[in-house]
Formats: structure tokens, C-alpha cells, sequence
């Protein structure tokens, strides 16, 4: 009997469930080999249920593993045109997210600060490895929309049978469970992979390399990101390297920033339907907790100059519009949202009042309707600057 087969009868006549990461395969498939065959895996469409739809199609390589085009949302599902309801977002350096949990203790020094809600994946968190989140867009009725594993992995069969032979073991596709986790550790395997998911190659690493320098723009940038008193961005996306470690621009926590509701979302043409982040719709394990709604996951800010929709609702395509934003939410509401009948300004108006207690105020937040904004138009021009280092594929003289 082989010592993987071993393990799982005796993980059965104990009743316990071995961990994911547990050999249960006749064969301990090689990394390289595993790696390739989870590139082939996420960029194939015949996976799906339409035959359109693959996980490059949202997350394409040339694109910084997001979107290739400027739609708030993407379409799938069975037929191949299903809206989202989120935008889709990057891939690239998630490498380090913890699991979610509602306390969560950093680690940047302040020993036992309880940041409250963080980590997991998705914008809302609910999928906890990088394995479970390659599972849910499988399944997803707007994604590629599989009625479950058992109407996937004929097609896997059908198309990579003698790779996961040769990797896993001539029985793999006896066991539907087994086989279908040699399809998520492939996937899992891929997107793990330094070289294309996490390269750290912009002009700020080789700044913290030494290998470069900054602009004097580029360095008024990063300071007026940096400064509690101008744009704060540093408070959530920690821009100091941590431990010898690179910076991730994350600190893998929630905050609801009252974005306008984007009306190119098919969704939002409901008039009661709102995309509450932690509390659901899509997440339900936490609808209870209404100090959650509104709440969504903080990215990482490595490649955002390039993305083409900004924040979990797509509203915005401009970078500079973004970082307005933050500066003007508060002080020109009428700039950033509709008019409302009597005149006045339709603030917040893609979050119910009963849950604006959770937005966040911290600076730049912390101003209201005629202050000066905490950022000028040539912080704005340097901020924006400034990210532009964080683009992938600088290459120092």
C-alpha cells in the first residue's frame, strides 16, 4: 500500500479530514510540471460552461492579471454574457494575504493593535487560499459558470488526461474529488509563481534597491502620499519596506469609502440593490454584522496606474480621478455625486444612510463641504506620479 493511500484510509476510519496540502495523490507531483499545467488550465475556455469564458479572460497576463478592457464589470456565465457585478481585480501580488479573520494583529510593529477585519481574497474576503479562490469563479453564475465539479471535470478529462496521469497518478480521475483538487492545486500552483505574479520589478523596488532614483516629482509624490495631514495613502497601503520585505501597498484591511453607485453595473439599474462588501450580498457568513457593510477588501497599489476601472465598483477610469476623489469627497460632494431632487447632493449615494456610521473619516476624509481639500492639484499630479513607479518592467540603466 502507498504511503499517500495509506493516510487517506486511515484519515477515514478516524472520521478526520486530511488538510488540503496533504499528498493524497499516488504520485507527488513535480512544481514546474504542476506549475505549467495551471497556466494551461487558466487560460483554456473550454473550462467554462459556455466555452468563452476562461480565468485569463477577466485576468489577462498582458493586463497585469486584470481585465483587458474599460468595462466596470465583465460577463460570463453560461452564456457567455452574464454582467458581475464587481469589477475584476488584479491577481498580481496577493501572494502574502492572510486568511480573513475580524481581528486581525499586524505586523508593523504595533504589538497587539487589532486592526479589526482583514485578509482573504475576493473584494469582500470570503475565500481564504489562493486553492479556494481559484474554485469560486468556476462556479460562479456570471463567471464560468460550472453547475459544479462533476460538469467540469469531463472537459479536464477530456483535454488534460494524460498530464494529470502523469502527474497525479493513472487513477486520478477515479476519485471526482481527487481529480477536481488536482485542478485547484494546478491552478493554486501557477499563481504562485514568482516570475509572473510577483516579480517586484518597478522603478520603486529598484529605488529601494539603490539601483535608481526618484524624480523630484516623483519624490513629491511619495511624500505627499506618505503625509497624515495630505493624502494619508500610506495608512492603508503601507509604502515603507517591512522586515526586509517589499512593500505590498496593502495592509490587507477593509474600509468603505462611499464610491458613487456606477450605473454601467446592470445591477444597480434595481434601485434597491446595493453591493455591501462584508455583509453581502455575495459574502452571507457576516450579514449580521451591519459595523461591516460597506466594507471592502484594501488592493495593493503595485500596477495601478494601469488598471483600466478603479475601485470594487469599476466607477472610475482615471487614476487622477481617483485620487480627486479621496481629496474631494467630503469637501465638493456636488463634483462626485448626483444631484438630488430638492437640489441638494445625492452623497453616499450607492450606501444606505442607516450604514454611513462605517466610512471611513480619517484624512483625507475628515473635511466637509467647503474646506480646502488635503490635496492640491499638484499633490494630486505628483501622487499620481509617484504610482506610476509601482508599474512592473522598469528596467534601470
Amino acid at each position: 500500500m502507498g504511503i499517500a493511500l495509506g493516510a487517506v484510509l486511515i484519515a477515514a476510519a478516524f472520521g478526520a479530514e486530511l488538510p488540503f496540502y496533504a499528498n493524497t495523490f499516488e504520485r507527488r507531483p513535480d512544481a514546474a510540471a504542476l506549475t505549467a499545467l495551471g497556466r494551461v488550465l487558466f487560460s483554456d475556455p473550454a473550462l467554462s460552461a459556455s466555452g468563452k469564458i476562461s480565468c485569463s479572460t477577466c485576468h489577462d497576463p498582458k493586463h497585469d492579471f486584470g481585465p483587458a478592457n474599460t468595462e466596470a464589470v465583465q460577463r460570463g456565465g453560461g452564456d457567455g454574457r452574464s454582467a458581475g457585478v464587481r469589477a475584476a481585480p488584479s491577481l498580481k501580488y496577493t501572494q502574502n494575504v492572510p486568511p480573513f479573520t475580524e481581528h486581525y494583529i499586524g505586523d508593523d510593529g504595533d504589538d497587539g493593535v487589532d486592526q479589526g477585519p482583514a485578509g482573504g481574497r475576493m473584494w469582500d474576503g470570503r475565500s481564504q487560499s489562493f486553492h479556494d479562490q481559484a474554485r469560486l469563479p468556476l462556479f460562479s453564475p456570471f463567471e464560468m459558470a460550472n453547475a459544479n465539479a462533476e460538469a467540469l471535470l469531463p472537459k479536464v478529462e477530456a483535454r488534460y488526461a494524460a498530464q494529470f496521469r502523469k502527474l497525479f497518478g493513472e487513477r486520478v480521475f477515479a476519485d471526482k474529488a481527487l481529480a477536481f483538487k488536482g485542478v485547484l492545486m494546478a491552478l493554486e500552483a501557477y499563481q504562485q509563481n514568482p516570475a509572473e505574479f510577483y516579480p517586484y520589478s518597478s522603478k520603486y523596488d529598484a529605488f529601494l534597491r539603490h539601483e535608481t532614483s526618484l524624480s523630484a516629482e516623483e519624490l513629491r509624490g511619495l511624500a505627499a502620499f506618505n503625509d497624515p495631514e495630505k493624502g494619508n495613502c500610506a495608512r492603508c497601503h503601507p509604502s515603507a519596506m517591512q522586515k526586509g520585505a517589499f512593500p505590498q501597498f496593502t495592509d490587507f484591511g477593509f474600509a468603505a469609502i462611499g464610491a458613487p453607485r456606477n450605473p454601467a453595473i446592470p445591477a444597480n439599474a434595481d434601485g434597491g440593490y446595493y453591493d455591501l462588501g462584508l455583509c453581502g450580498p455575495l459574502r452571507t457568513d457576516l450579514k449580521a454584522k451591519t459595523e461591516y457593510c460597506g466594507l471592502f477588501r484594501t488592493p495593493s497599489l503595485r500596477n495601478v496606474a494601469r488598471r483600466p476601472v478603479y475601485l470594487h465598483n469599476g466607477v472610475f477610469n482615471s487614476l487622477s480621478d481617483v485620487v480627486r476623489f479621496y481629496a474631494e469627497r467630503d469637501t465638493q460632494p456636488q463634483k462626485w455625486f448626483p444631484r438630488a431632487p430638492d437640489g441638494g447632493t445625492l452623497k453616499f449615494n450607492d450606501l444606505p444612510e442607516t450604514y454611513r456610521a462605517n466610512l471611513d473619516s480619517q484624512a483625507p476624509f475628515d473635511r466637509h463641504a467647503g474646506d480646502a481639500p488635503a490635496l492640491s492639484d499638484a499633490d494630486i499630479a505628483n501622487i499620481v506620479t509617484f504610482l506610476r513607479t509601482l508599474n512592473d518592467g522598469f528596467k534601470p540603466l
